[in-house]
């Protein structure tokens, strides 16, 4: 059995909902961060960077000036050096279970976070992730390395991923 499983596929198909839904019933301590949607009136304007304790930061906006852009959105590469990665390293040392949601373009803008990801697949603990459906040279490397599976999700076997991943976690 891998000690790293990270979730891939589109977006909206689940990911963060499955990562969320099996950390609420498992009994390990986790740290890490996960991502959600920024929305005003029901239209995305971003993303938010929200750490298991609590912490939260702006990950990328459409407000955002910043030189790292992924589509209409500017990358605030500080948040991720300052909230994100710390989250990352703090869960390594001190949890059972390493959350890293997600390893997409705009966290890639960070050679830190890029650190922060090797560093938990080496560590020797679980680690649980997404990372970019698409091809991108960074993250194709870390989806061949041995001690990664690879988990597609779709709408239609959010299910047994979930128990697949209970299953994994409470070995």
């Amino acid at each position: 059995m891998k000690r790293v499983y990270l979730l891939s596929g589109k977006p909206g198909s689940g990911k963060t909902t499955i990562i969320k839904e099996v950390l609420s019933r498992v009994g390990r301590s986790a740290g890490g961060f996960y991502t959600e949607e920024i929305r005003d009136r029901g239209v995305r304007q971003g993303f938010r960077i929200i750490t298991l304790d609590g912490n939260d930061a702006t990950l990328a906006h459409v407000s955002i000036p910043s030189p790292y852009r992924v589509s209409k959105y500017g990358v605030d590469v500080g948040n991720i050096n300052e909230v994100a990665v710390p989250s990352v390293r703090e869960a390594i040392h001190n949890r059972d279970v390493v959350v890293i949601d997600e390893i997409g373009k705009m966290e890639l803008f960070s050679e830190a976070f890029k650190d922060a990801v090797l560093e938990a697949i080496e560590s020797g603990k679980k680690v649980l992730g997404t990372i970019i459906l698409a091809s991108h040279p960074w993250a194709d490397g870390v989806k061949r390395r041995v001690e990664v599976e690879i988990i597609p999700v779709a709408r239609d076997n959010q299910h047994e991923v979930i128990k697949r991943l209970m299953q994994w976690l409470e070995s």
